[in-house]
């Protein structure tokens, strides 16, 4: 779509033109539609000049980790051709007693027009790995990235644009009033990934339609740091993804909450680590080549005001702290002395700052997370299988790693990714972004008939009376096996009555 096309009747006259090519593409094949995705990898691959330098003029980002991101697209455009026919086959699902000589299964169809609001912190995998599943399950699409990350949003619509019809897969550019705008159009499903002030309104939004949405809206993530953990390898790896993107992503850790006997030695190595990566030649933390910068001045001003709050209310400041307004510079910083009355402590940071707070007993952790919406990511470090059993068991996350952070999204589409409540709703990637653009539709084929085939219809026999009665009885089962010896002999003989 044009970037010019943003008021309201050409928005309603683009989706129209989704909705009419809609069934269309339900009739596709998965080679069909394998094609399409093979033809959009190839297309973002050609793209990688402009999309490398996009992102080092956005958030100034290395190349390495922009490839990340378009590595993600690849497996999952890869995994996604190898496994779509199998997806897309009937599901044939175990009879019962009451479907006896019916044929029971599943038939997985598109949902119609999908729609995918994209944030700006990795825009080519956020814009493109959600409806990469909506391809797959032979939707239209609408495509709305971030306005902060303009570069990025225009490389997206010209690689769509190169390899898809406006009519089957459209990009819109625009702010807040053109999102809101095409939130007012009845889409069926919708991908959402970003704050929760958005969350609220897109979940408003799809009400209005009784659309299905995916949301994965972060928060804030805990990392608990047992008595037992390998406290050098934790604080290397949970500074590597707390200050990853500059420390905007979803899944960073936000806070630690770590063990009293092994807090100084995590504060001092988590330090170290952090100037090993960030600052290795001693010439401070803002020449590093590999430390982004946050996207804008309203999200600095954002993360300053935080960080000010909590330094004004007896944060300790372990490391780093310094900023730069006129470069949207954050220093990597480690906070300890935190209180609940901070604000730091309540909002999500989104930015390369961790707080450290100490427990004394693990029961200690569980309301302190609690006290908080349930997480995207919870992570865990700790050697003693007891105690990483028991933090598995007394908390709750979208997603869990132990002994490392920030690994669970892109490296294997097998799993699902999203968050519970508060922190998401719905999962992306692999089959499961499949399934969100598909409606799951029960099918049940009437069978030959058995017995009086009015048996069961009114005015109700004895004997049917007593056939309910019987099944409502306790320990009435008849077990799978059987279920299906008895349907395997009735399909055997109905084609001696066919014949």
């Amino acid at each position: 779509m044009n970037a010019q096309l943003k008021d309201s009747d050409n928005l309603r006259q683009q989706f129209d033109r989704l909705a009419a090519k809609a069934p269309a593409l339900a009739a596709t094949t998965a080679e069909q539609r394998a094609d399409k995705l093979r033809a959009l990898l190839k297309a973002v691959l050609a793209a990688r000049p402009a999309i490398l330098a996009a992102g080092r003029k956005e958030l100034r980002l290395s190349d390495t980790d922009i490839d990340a991101q378009l590595l993600m697209v690849k497996s999952e455009a890869e995994f996604i051709c190898r496994n779509l026919a199998s997806w897309m086959a009937r599901e044939d699902v175990q009879g019962t007693l009451m479907t006896l000589g019916k044929r029971c299964y599943v038939k997985y169809e598109p949902k119609g027009v999908v729609l995918n609001l994209a944030t700006w912190n990795a825009p080519i995998a956020i814009g493109l790995v959600p409806l990469m599943g909506a391809i797959a399950a032979g939707n239209t699409m609408l495509l709305k990235p971030s306005e902060l990350a303009p570069l990025s949003a225009q490389v997206l619509a010209d690689i769509v644009a190169s390899c898809f019809d406006e009519d089957e897969f459209a990009v819109v550019q625009g702010g807040p009033e053109v999102a809101a705008e095409v939130l007012r159009l009845p889409f069926n499903h919708i991908f959402y990934i970003g704050g929760h002030a958005v969350g609220r309104l897109v979940m408003k939004a799809a009400a209005e339609h009784f659309a299905s949405v995916t949301l994965e809206m972060g928060g804030k993530n805990p990392v608990i740091v047992d008595a037992s953990a390998d406290i050098p390898d934790a604080a290397r790896k949970i500074a590597w993804g707390r200050v990853a993107n500059c420390g905007q992503v979803c899944l960073a850790p936000d806070y630690a909450l770590v063990h009293e006997s092994v807090q100084r030695r995590f504060i001092d190595a988590l330090s170290a680590a952090l100037k090993a990566m960030y600052d290795a030649s001693g010439n401070g933390f803002q020449r590093s080549p590999e430390l982004p910068r946050i996207i804008n001045a309203r999200h600095f001003a954002r993360i300053k005001a935080l960080l000010d709050d909590a330094i004004a209310k007896g944060a300790v400041v372990e490391s780093g702290g310094q900023t730069d307004a006129a470069d949207l510079f954050i220093a990597p910083t480690v906070l300890s002395g935190l209180t609940e009355e901070m604000r730091i402590m309540s909002e999500e940071i989104f930015g390369p700052i961790l707080c450290v707070l100490p427990f004394k007993n693990r029961e200690d952790v569980v309301p302190r997370i609690q006290r908080r919406a349930k997480p995207l990511a919870t992570y865990i470090f700790a050697k003693d299988r007891a105690q990483i059993d028991w933090f598995l068991a007394h908390t709750t996350a979208g997603s869990t790693v132990v002994n490392h952070n920030l690994i669970q999204s892109g490296t294997n589409p097998h799993l699902p990714f999203g968050g519970v409540n508060a922190s998401g709703i719905g999962r992306i990637g692999g089959r499961h972004s499949f399934l969100e653009c598909s409606n799951a539709r029960a099918v049940v084929e009437e069978g030959p008939p058995l017995g009086d085939p009015n048996l069961m219809f009114p005015p109700y026999s004895d004997k049917y009376k007593q056939m309910i009665g019987q099944m409502l009885g306790k320990g009435f089962h008849l077990p799978d096996p059987a279920i299906n010896a008895i349907n395997g002999v009735i399909r055997f003989t109905s084609r001696f009555r066919k014949a």
